[in-house]
C-alpha cells in the first residue's frame, strides 16, 4: 500500500481510537470522491456487454444455458482481474502514491539500470522520493538483473513495451467516449418513437463535441457532480438487477458456480471462445483504479470497489442474465429492455450522464499520460495548462484534446455500432492489462525483492487468464480490432522517434563538450570581453560546457560577467519537492564567476510560470557561495575538478540564513519596473513597445542587497556584490536553435527517422523557450547543426 494510504504522525498519538477514526473517515471521503473519477467507465459497461457477447457468433446459442454461462464468465472475470489482481495486488505497487504503467517503469529504472535517459546523476538518488522499499543493495547480485542491465537491446525492448502500453491507453481515450456515449443514446431505439441509427449517431456526435469543448474548464470545476451521478447510477443498476432477479429468474444465482462456464463452452465450442471479446468489456476501465491512484489512496479505492462497485455490477449482470434467460430475443438492447417502464426515462438520463463522467475520466487520464511521456523524453513538447491552482495533476492539453475529438468522431461516424467499437475497445484494454502484468512481475522481483519463482507464478497465472481473452480479441482485428493497433503504432512511432532523436542529440552534446582547459584559457588576450549582466545558458547537459557556448563565443567574442549553465531535467520520481529542486555548483574557479544550476522535476510535476525563477536562482547561487566558503571540501579542491560537484540548495535554508536582503515592490506600468537595468536601449525598446496583452498590469520587482555581516569573508562579499550588480544589469537567456541531421554515412532508415520524422516533430511542436517559460525579449538563440 502506498504512502498516501494513511496519515503519518511524528509523535505517538494520545488517543489511538480517535486517530483510526480520522484515518478511516479520510479514506471514506476519498472513496466517495473516487467513485466519480475512477469508476465511471467500469460502471457503465452493463450497457453493452451482453449485446456485444451474443451479437455475432452466439446468435444461434441464445438460450438459458449459454446466458447462464456468460454471466458466470462475467462474474469470475470481475473477481479475478479487478478484485484479485488490481485491488489486492497492483494497488500495493505504487510509486510514492502514483500508479500506472509509467509508475511501474519508474520504479524499475530506480532499482535497476533500465533507463535510457542519458542525463541521470548520482545526486538524483539522494532525492527523498527516490528511495522505495527494501535496501537497494540486496538484489544487486541477481543474475536476471545483471543480464537485463548488460544488454541494451533488452532495455530498449522494455521501453518499447512500455510505450506500446501507453499508446494503447491513448487509444482507450479515443474509444471510451465513442462506445460509452453511443451505447447510452442507443436507448432511444427502444422507445415508442424509435430513432434511426443515423439520428442516434448525430446525437452522440453532438454530445461528444460538447464533452471535448468543455475540457478547457478543467475536471475539478464540475467534479463535485461526478460522484453523486455515479452513485445514483450504481444504486439504479443494483435496484434494477435485483428486481430482474426476483421477477424473471431467481435460479440465476446458481450461475456463480464455475460449472456453468464448462457447460457454456461445451455447448458453444469455438463460437464461445470468439465471444470472449464481449465478456472482456465487463472489465474495461479497470486500469483506471491503478492509473488514478495518485489522486486518492490505495485503501480508499479498495473500499469503493469492494463494498460498492463490485456488488452493484455483479447484481446488475445477474439481473440482466435473468431477464435474457426469459427474453433471449431482446439481447440487442438488453439493458434498456430490462428496465421497468415507469423508470425508463430517469434511468436513460442517468445513463447518459454516467457515460459522460466515464469518458471525462479517461480523457483526463490521457492528458496526464501524455505529460508523463513528455517528462521521460518520449513525447514532443505540447502546451500543458494547469486547470487547478490547488490540486496538482489536473491538466489540460489543447492539441491532444482536439486530436482525440477528431479521432473519436471519426470512429463514431465510421462504425456506427457499439459491437464494432467494442471489438476495438476490448483489444486495447486487454493489451494494457497484459503489459501491466509483465511489468508487475518485474516489480515483484526487482523492487519487492521476492523470489523469481513467485514472480513467475504471478506472471503465468494472470497471463494465462488474460491471454485467453487476448487471443479472442485478436480474432476480432478484421471487425474493428485494427483501430487500436493502428492508433497505437502511430502514437508509438511518434514517441519512439522523439525519444531516439532526443537521445542522439544529447549524445552529440555529450561528445562535443568544451574542455575546461579551453574555458579557463578564455581571457582578454584572446579578445574576449565580459559584458555586464547574467547569462543563463540553457543546455540538456548535466555536466560539462555545451558546444553552443563555444559556437556563441567564436562568433561573438563576448559573454556576461556572470554565467550560469542551466539544465532543466526530469528524474524518474513522481514529484520533486521545492526544497530539493535546485542543484548548484561551480564550473570554473571563483574569479571566473561561472556556475551550474540543475533544475529537477518529477514526471508528474508541472513547470509553472511563477515569474520568480530569476530571483530563486540568484538566492540559490548566493546561498551556495556562502555555504562553499565555510566548506573545507569545496575550498580544498583543485580547479580542474570543479565541474560536476553540486550542492542541493533548499528554499527553507535560503529563507532562514540567506546572505541577501530581498526587497519587493509592485509597479503599475512596465517602464518603472525595469529602471534598475543599465541598458538604456532595452528601456527605450520596452517603452516603445508596451505590453499590449496586459496593459497596466502590476509587476513584481525584486531588489537584492548584501546583508551587513562583520564576519563575512571579503571574497564572499565581493562575489555577492558582483552577482547583485550583474542581476541589476539584466538577465539574458542563451539557447541553441538546433537543426538535427543524420550523418551522410548513416543508413537510409536512420536518415528517414532523423531527417524527416524527428525534424517534422521538432518543427511542429512547441519551442523549448516557450516550454521553459523564457521571456522572448531576453532570449538569444545560437544556431547549431547537430550531425547525429
Amino acid at each position: 500500500m502506498g504512502p498516501e494510504s494513511g496519515i503519518s504522525i511524528p509523535s505517538p498519538p494520545r488517543n489511538p481510537s480517535s486517530l483510526s477514526w480520522v484515518n478511516l473517515s479520510r479514506n471514506l471521503i476519498l472513496a466517495y470522491q473516487s467513485l466519480g473519477v475512477v469508476y465511471g467507465d467500469l460502471s457503465t459497461s452493463p450497457l453493452y456487454v451482453y449485446s456485444s457477447t451474443f451479437i455475432g457468433n452466439l446468435q444461434d446459442h441464445q438460450n438459458e444455458d449459454a446466458i447462464f454461462g456468460a454471466f458466470s464468465l462475467i462474474f469470475w472475470t470481475l473477481t479475478l482481474i479487478p478484485l484479485l489482481k488490481y485491488v489486492f495486488i497492483m494497488l500495493g505497487a505504487d510509486d510514492s502514491g502514483e500508479g500506472g504503467t509509467f509508475a511501474l517503469y519508474s520504479l524499475l529504472c530506480r532499482h535497476a539500470k533500465f533507463s535510457l535517459l542519458p542525463n541521470q546523476q548520482a545526486a538524483d538518488e539522494e532525492l527523498s522520493a527516490y528511495k522505495y522499499g527494501p535496501s537497494m543493495q540486496v538484489a544487486t547480485g541477481s543474475p536476471l538483473k545483471r543480464f537485463l542491465e548488460k544488454h541494451k537491446t533488452l532495455r530498449t525492448a522494455l521501453l518499447v513495451v512500455v510505450l506500446f502500453g501507453a499508446s494503447m491507453v491513448i487509444g482507450d481515450g479515443v474509444l471510451t467516449p465513442a462506445i460509452s456515449v453511443l451505447s447510452s443514446v442507443s436507448g432511444l431505439q427502444v422507445t415508442e418513437k424509435k430513432l434511426a441509427s443515423g439520428e442516434i449517431v448525430v446525437l452522440a456526435c453532438v454530445i461528444l463535441v460538447g464533452l471535448f469543448a468543455l475540457q478547457h474548464f478543467g475536471t475539478r470545476r464540475v467534479a463535485f457532480m461526478f460522484a453523486p451521478i455515479v452513485i445514483i447510477w450504481l444504486v439504479s443498476i443494483f435496484s434494477i438487477g435485483l428486481y430482474n432477479i426476483i421477477f424473471w429468474n431467481p435460479k440465476i444465482v446458481r450461475a456463480i458456480s464455475p460449472y456453468y462456464i464448462i457447460k457454456f463452452f461445451r455447448e458453444t465450442g469455438k463460437d464461445g471462445w470468439f465471444s470472449l471479446g464481449g465478456i472482456l468489456l465487463s472489465v474495461t476501465g479497470t486500469e483506471a483504479m491503478f492509473a488514478d491512484l495518485g489522486h486518492f489512496t490505495a485503501l480508499s479505492i479498495r473500499l469503493a470497489f469492494a463494498f460498492v462497485v463490485y456488488p452493484c455490477l455483479v447484481v446488475q449482470y445477474m439481473g440482466q442474465a435473468a431477464f435474457l434467460s426469459r427474453n433471449p430475443q431482446k439481447v440487442l438492447n438488453s439493458f434498456y429492455d430490462s428496465i421497468p417502464g415507469p423508470v425508463f426515462w430517469p434511468i436513460f438520463v442517468i445513463a447518459t450522464l454516467a457515460t459522460i463522467v466515464g469518458s471525462q475520466a479517461i480523457i483526463t487520464a490521457t492528458f496526464s499520460l501524455i505529460k508523463q511521456c513528455h517528462a521521460l523524453g518520449c513525447f514532443p513538447r505540447v502546451k500543458v495548462v494547469h486547470t487547478s491552482k490547488h490540486i496538482r495533476g489536473q491538466i489540460y492539453i489543447p492539441e491532444i484534446n482536439w486530436i482525440l475529438m477528431i479521432l473519436t468522431l471519426a470512429i463514431t461516424i465510421g462504425f456506427r455500432s457499439t459491437t464494432l467499437i467494442g471489438n476495438a475497445y476490448g483489444l486495447a484494454c486487454i493489451t494494457v492489462m497484459f503489459i501491466t502484468t509483465f511489468l508487475m512481475a518485474l516489480v515483484v522481483t526487482f523492487v519487492w525483492q521476492k523470489s523469481v519463482l513467485l514472480a513467475a507464478m504471478f506472471l503465468v497465472f494472470f497471463w494465462f487468464s488474460e491471454g485467453v481473452y487476448l487471443s479472442s480479441a485478436l480474432m476480432k482485428v478484421p471487425q474493428g480490432g485494427w483501430v487500436p493497433l493502428v492508433l497505437s503504432v502511430i502514437f508509438m512511432l511518434v514517441m519512439y522517434i522523439w525519444h531516439y532523436g532526443t537521445r542522439k542529440k544529447y549524445n552529440f552534446d555529450l561528445h562535443n563538450k568544451v574542455s575546461l582547459k579551453w574555458l579557463l584559457g578564455l581571457g582578454p588576450s584572446l579578445g574576449i570581453v565580459r559584458v555586464p549582466g547574467i547569462g543563463l545558458i540553457y543546455s540538456e547537459l548535466a555536466t560539462g560546457v555545451p558546444a553552443i557556448f563555444s559556437h556563441f563565443v567564436t562568433n561573438l567574442p563576448a559573454f556576461h560577467k556572470v554565467l550560469v549553465f542551466v539544465c532543466v531535467k526530469s528524474v524518474p520520481v513522481p514529484y520533486v519537492s521545492p526544497e530539493e529542486r535546485f542543484l548548484i555548483g561551480r564550473v570554473c574557479p571563483r574569479p571566473y564567476r561561472m556556475y551550474r544550476c540543475i533544475v529537477r522535476y518529477g514526471y508528474k510535476d508541472i513547470q509553472r510560470d511563477d515569474g520568480d525563477f530569476e530571483e530563486q536562482l540568484i538566492q540559490s547561487i548566493a546561498e551556495f557561495i556562502q555555504m562553499e566558503a565555510g566548506d573545507a571540501q569545496f575550498c580544498s579542491s583543485e580547479s580542474s575538478s570543479y565541474d560536476g560537484r553540486l550542492a542541493v540548495i533548499s528554499s527553507r535554508t535560503i529563507q532562514s540564513s540567506s546572505s541577501l536582503i530581498v526587497t519587493e515592490r509592485e509597479d503599475c506600468d512596465g517602464i518603472e519596473s525595469i529602471q534598475s537595468s543599465k541598458s538604456l536601449m532595452l528601456q527605450s525598446l520596452r517603452s516603445a513597445y508596451p505590453d499590449d496583452e496586459n496593459p497596466g498590469v502590476r509587476r513584481r520587482h525584486v531588489r537584492f542587497e548584501v546583508a551587513a555581516s562583520p564576519g563575512m569573508d571579503t571574497g564572499v562579499r565581493e562575489e555577492l556584490m558582483d552577482l547583485i550588480e550583474a542581476k541589476e544589469a539584466g538577465v539574458a537567456y542563451i539557447m541553441g536553435h538546433s537543426y538535427v541531421k543524420a550523418r551522410r554515412s548513416s543508413s537510409y532508415l536512420k536518415k528517414l527517422v532523423i531527417d524527416m520524422g524527428y525534424s517534422f516533430l521538432r518543427k511542429n511542436c512547441r519551442g523549448p523557450s516557450v516550454a521553459l517559460n523564457i521571456p522572448h525579449i531576453n532570449l538569444i538563440e545560437v544556431g547549431m547543426i547537430y550531425y547525429v
